[in-house]
């Protein structure tokens, strides 16, 4: 008989890269953005727990660097906003201002803390205003390492009965580079340590600069490599074919922002464009992030009444983008999005 687990660990294994020739249709993945990350504090380690419940494939981690080499999980290597951080303290010296990618930032950043000091801190929502009920945990964890969040996809792999992957993305890398914390080989080396540097393993290493992608692979990493693009200014081009097949010479998978797949028309959503087609043509897996069911995040047409925290027509762009073909989706909202992909 063929069951959800059945199917989960089916998915999983057929995501391996096949010629566009040989494709046949896969179910495609669910991959749990920053975790239930609509529900819970973004990157933490029961909000990866509560998106593997709610039947998420792949778990998230965005993977920064600490002062002392470590690799912790942040969206940003500035953390005034996911942690307490700015009420310690002790602390209070670290503010700084830096630029990172262009961009003037002031807070405090991992660079700054040794693991030690950033295990003292607690995790917080980032968006109260529009997620209270999340809020409602802020404090009640600490931030994760990549480690942590490995052994989490494994412990629990076994706990639910099917195969539970990671979704790792190397931030700023070429920031943490110039501090001399450069962070492909560490990713390399968790890993390594892990078993998991396989074409096969469950393992997706996302970036949104070519180069640390490249570099993955000459220091020897077999995981797969997914290129991530998104509507604005972009290093690759993923307007032609010729642009998409530019990036299989380095990456076997492409996340572009959900919009490029199925762009908003009238208020409401178009019909998808070419993305998918030429990806899948040059062998490339695609992976659309992120899709998040609040009004403020959806085409004026699939809003649900005036408040900009209610939950608005998201299923309309889960079907969608299922419907266009896409390998896999990233969500704040992995049981929704599982949910209309079994319907």
């Amino acid at each position: 008989m063929i069951t959800r687990r059945t199917l989960a660990a089916s998915a999983i294994a057929a995501s391996a890269v096949v010629p566009a020739a040989a494709r046949t249709p896969v179910r495609p993945l669910v991959i749990a953005h920053r975790g239930a990350s609509g529900e819970r504090p973004e990157h933490t380690l029961m909000g990866y727990t509560l998106a593997i419940d709610e039947g998420a494939d792949f778990i998230e981690p965005d993977l920064v660097s600490t002062k002392d080499g470590h690799l912790v999980v942040r969206h940003e290597n500035e953390i005034a906003g996911t942690t307490d951080v700015a009420s310690r303290p002790e602390f209070a010296s670290r503010k700084a201002e830096k630029t990172i990618d262009g961009e003037k930032v002031s807070g405090w950043f991992t660079e700054d803390f040794t693991l030690a000091e950033l295990k003292t801190l607690r995790a917080r929502e980032r968006l109260p205003g529009l997620r209270p009920g999340s809020a409602r945990f802020d404090g009640l964890y600490a931030i994760p390492t990549f480690q942590e969040v490995i052994d989490l996809a494994k412990a629990d792999s076994k706990r639910v009965g099917r195969q539970i992957g990671v979704y790792p993305e190397m931030k700023h890398p070429a920031y943490f580079a110039g501090l001399g914390l450069p962070l492909e080989g560490r990713v390399l080396d968790a890993l390594r340590k892990n078993g998991l540097n396989t074409r096969t393993a469950p393992v997706f290493v996302q970036c949104f600069e070519v180069e640390p992608l490249k570099t993955f692979g000459r220091l020897g990493g077999r995981a797969r490599r997914v290129m991530l693009v998104s509507q604005g200014p972009a290093p690759v081009d993923v307007k032609s074919a010729a642009g998409v097949k530019a990036i299989a010479a380095f990456a076997e998978g492409l996340g572009p922002e959900w919009p490029l797949v199925i762009p908003p028309l009238d208020g409401g959503l178009g019909a998808p464009t070419a993305l998918v087609r030429d990806a899948h043509a040059a062998g490339l897996q695609v992976h659309p992030w992120t899709v998040r069911a609040e009004n403020v995040f959806l085409p004026p047409k699939l809003r649900r009444g005036a408040n900009p925290a209610d939950h608005g027509d998201v299923e309309a762009v889960f079907k969608a983008l299922y419907a266009s073909g896409v390998d896999g989706v990233f969500s704040d909202f992995p049981g929704l999005a599982v949910a209309a992909r079994d319907a």
